[in-house]
């Protein structure tokens, strides 16, 4: 078998597979299915200053090779989080990516300083979340903004800091080198894109928000792309999510630079798929004599 373990921010992954924050709870009905540990990580739900019940329904729509989601950050809260989810994920012999969110800096950053004291191993910020302060414009559509709520988060923690990037921006390399030289450790991408879908018989969107956040594989290429681009523009580790939906893609998302893959919306139609994307990974990898999934991280050979 191939040596699938990568590291990340000085932390050791048996394997480069981890859950997208969102599609997974906190594993524990996944658990019924097969053991957690056989996962690299896991990027738990996002996870908020307080109790969120999230947005009204319908907030889930179907789309070609994909599906539009407004959940609205629905999560039972910080402390609820590290009271119970965090000591039961903690035993699963895995890496745990507490993802947070807020709607201030200053949010962020309490969110952020209450898993300080916690043996959880690294922190996912999204910054995809509208700043309230800013207008409701979210703080990862602008250099400035992704920057000012990287730092504060920063000035709390010394756990690895990964910055999840929204695609929705101009140019996600000048986001990506902006939290970088904010203080991030990492960064991964892509969140959601956004989308819309109008029910044409009562010409109202389906999703009661009006727009939500895309996944699926009709996303995969854009993926690919920003990967790429945000891997040859920092020098911080990037982690891959958007579309991943077998070995091969996770593969390809590594060789477009990603030291780890997030798999998301592939899991609502195959719970099995995290499991079977580390089999087809190493299958592809024995098949061409690679020994280390290491040895593919950012291999591709631009014409």
């Amino acid at each position: 078998m191939a040596d699938l373990s990568v590291k990340v921010c000085g932390t050791d992954f048996k394997n480069p597979i981890i859950p997208a924050s969102g599609v997974f709870g906190y594993g524990r009905e996944y658990e019924e299915l097969f053991p957690l540990d056989k996962l690299g990580g896991i990027a738990t739900k996002g996870t908020t200053l307080h109790l969120r019940t999230g947005n009204l329904a319908p907030r889930i729509a179907e789309t070609p090779s994909g599906m539009l989601n407004s959940v609205g950050l629905q999560n039972p809260g910080i402390d609820h989080f590290i009271d119970t989810e965090l000591p039961y994920l903690l035993t699963k012999n895995l890496v745990v990516l507490a993802n947070i969110a807020g709607s201030t800096p200053d949010e962020c950053a309490e969110v952020a300083a209450k898993l300080e004291d916690t043996d959880v191993h690294m922190i996912e910020l999204n910054i995809s979340c509208p700043n309230v302060k800013q207008g409701g414009a979210a703080f990862g559509t602008s250099c400035e903004m992704a920057a000012e709520v990287t730092k504060r988060v920063r000035a709390v923690t010394k756990k690895p800091l990964v910055v999840k990037l929204s695609p929705n921006v101009t140019s996600i390399t000048d986001i990506a080198k902006s939290v970088e030289a904010a203080g991030a450790d990492a960064v991964s991408l892509i969140n959601t894109l956004l989308g819309m879908r109008i029910d044409i018989n009562t010409g109202r969107p389906i999703l009661r928000n009006n727009v939500g956040g895309m996944s699926g594989p009709a996303v995969f290429p854009i993926a690919v792309r920003m990967v790429w681009q945000v891997a040859n523009a920092v020098n911080i580790p990037v982690i891959g999510m958007g579309g991943v939906s077998s070995g091969r893609d996770a593969i390809e998302l590594m060789m477009a630079g990603a030291s780890a893959i997030q798999v998301g919306a592939a899991i609502f139609t195959d719970p099995y798929a995290p499991v079977r994307i580390i089999e087809e990974m190493n299958d592809w990898l024995d098949s061409k004599g690679i020994a280390s999934v290491k040895n593919i991280i950012g291999t591709v050979k631009p014409w």
